[in-house]
């Protein structure tokens, strides 16, 4: 744990140094309000009893802007003089951040240009430009917050401009320690943990500086991903680590380096940093809009994260935790995404490699032992005259689940390969399963469209006559009350009269596609 005594240090805009009491002073009188509103502390039911612990929100996502960051921007350019406003100001940002900027210049009247990486969701940049109208320039360079902070103190030389920070100043992290302020005002009993995101760190320096002056029993934990973690290694090395490269998806937090001041404070307050991945960070997403209907965005969603991984490693229950969602600019393409990656996260969805008999009636009795499980996926292409390789997917309660699944096709004899937690398999693979096959003579293609609902897969496969044999197999559950599924048959065409019996009575809609020129092409 590390010592929650902090030295007296200088930064090297202040004429003194600042101590923890410091920023208690400068967090009690910082300007946010004018912009900023407090808050719900709000209490999230389902994952609570999920979880077996009180489980409260602390709603950043409701700022007008949808994030904390216009706590400290606006606190920072009130605590400007009016000459130095008069020039102009400049910031970088991977989106948040230069929304606040962007409001704040536009209640001050003052200038802005906001300098955003050309990987910041187009959701931001469209927000930034309608919270700041005339008064701001918005400029797109780079791939990360890195490149963006580089080039925006390029221009702020070139111009004569006073640069806003996103995390490593005393005003901004004053202004985001009043999340802190807030926290401990709504929910005076105890509290076990307060987990916040990390990108630079201003949010965690602020709220563990204020927490642990006024509460100092309460652990204060910061969040990362796993591809963006440069505060856990900088702490871990003992001095400010420069990363490579950083992953996007949580955009809000995609920082290389962290600031020098941000990170003495965090280092000082944090008990411990929790590193979290993309599939935890999508059920997150999920968890939230369960309990809220809000839709946060992935570094708004990294607290309940490491709520949820703290609580399942330590084994506690009936204790507070407090995370901080810090932000909802979602880009809505990504809601797929999150959508497909939530059940794997959450330990709701398993995927497996199974090896079956090339056999007739062999997807029949392979889905009788699957039971009333809910499937999600199940591709498979003839490709072999002894065995068929399935890559399958189902819902399960839990992760142990998972592994039970597992042992129970093994125990009836079909070689299983558990993917859940392979990432080629969840990203690539599981959509490359088929291709042309020389064994798929007598093919014919259907899409096939039925109600969603348990026993409709079970049906269609019950149905088919016993000397058809399925040949190719797509099905994915994506969500709707309908399904499709694309499945090749393979028909002699002694028996077509047969088969197309066969399909009137099925009942369900259906299109052949044995002569689309795609299926020609790729898999005939």
């Amino acid at each position: 744990m590390p010592s929650h005594a902090l030295k007296r240090f200088a930064v090297t805009d202040l004429d003194t140094p600042l101590s923890q009491d410091d920023y208690l002073k400068k967090i009690l009188n910082a300007r946010v309000y004018d912009v900023a509103r407090e808050t719900e502390l709000e209490l999230a039911p389902n994952l609570s009893a999920r979880l077996r612990n009180l489980i409260y929100l602390k709603r950043e996502d409701n700022q007008p802007v949808f994030s904390f960051k216009v706590r400290g921007a606006y606190n920072k350019m009130a605590h400007l003089s009016a000459e130095v406003l008069q020039r102009g100001v400049i910031t970088a940002s991977a989106g948040n951040h230069a929304q606040g900027v962007a409001l704040s210049a536009a209640r001050l009247g003052v200038k802005a240009i906001i300098v955003v990486p050309q990987t910041a969701p187009q959701v931001k940049v469209d927000a930034v430009r309608s919270h700041g109208g005339a008064t701001v320039e918005v400029v797109q360079v780079g791939e990360s917050y890195s490149d963006a902070y580089t080039h925006a103190l390029k221009l702020q030389q070139e111009l004569g401009l006073t640069f806003i920070p996103a995390f490593d100043d005393p005003d901004v992290i004053a202004g985001q320690g009043t999340v802190a302020m807030e926290i401990l005002s709504q929910h005076q009993g105890p509290i076990h943990a307060v987990f916040v995101p990390i990108g630079g760190g201003s949010l965690a320096s602020g709220v563990a500086t204020y927490i642990k002056a006024v509460r100092p029993e309460i652990k204060v934990i910061g969040v990362q991903t796993e591809d963006s973690c440069a505060m856990a290694q900088s702490i871990k090395a003992g001095q400010r680590i420069t990363l490579a490269e950083v992953g996007l998806f949580s955009d809000g937090t995609a920082v290389k380096l962290v600031g020098e001041e941000t990170f003495r404070l965090c280092r000082a307050y944090l008990d411990e940093i929790l590193i979290v991945n993309t599939d935890a960070l999508c059920a997150a997403i999920k968890d939230v809009f369960q309990d809220t209907r809000s839709v946060l965005e992935p570094a708004g969603a990294l607290a309940l994260a490491g709520a949820k991984l703290y609580a399942e490693r330590e084994g506690i229950e009936q204790q507070t935790l407090i995370a901080v969602t810090s932000g909802a600019n979602m880009n809505f393409d990504r809601v797929r995404f999150v959508a497909e990656r939530a059940e794997v996260g959450e330990a709701r969805e398993a995927v497996f490699a199974v090896t079956i008999p090339e056999a007739r009636g062999s997807f029949k009795r392979f889905c009788e032992l699957v039971g009333t499980r809910s499937v999600t996926e199940f591709n498979y292409r003839i490709a072999d005259a002894k065995a068929a390789q399935i890559f399958f997917g189902a819902q399960i309660k839990d992760r142990a689940e998972s592994a039970a699944l597992a042992q129970l096709f093994e125990a009836h004899g079909y070689a299983t390969l558990d993917l859940t937690g392979d990432e080629l398999s969840k990203q690539h693979i599981r959509y490359m399963v088929g291709g042309r096959s020389p064994l798929a003579h007598d093919e014919r293609l259907f899409r096939l469209e039925f109600p969603e609902r348990p026993g409709a897969l079970m049906k269609f496969l019950a149905s088919m006559a016993p000397n058809w044999n399925i040949s190719l197999f797509h099905y994915r559950n994506q969500g709707a009350d309908y399904s499709s599924i694309l499945v090749g048959i393979q028909v002699p065409h002694t028996e077509y009269r047969d088969f197309e019996h066969f399909l009137a009575v099925l009942g369900y809609a259906y299109w052949e596609e044995s002569h689309n020129p795609v299926y020609r092409l790729f898999l005939a």
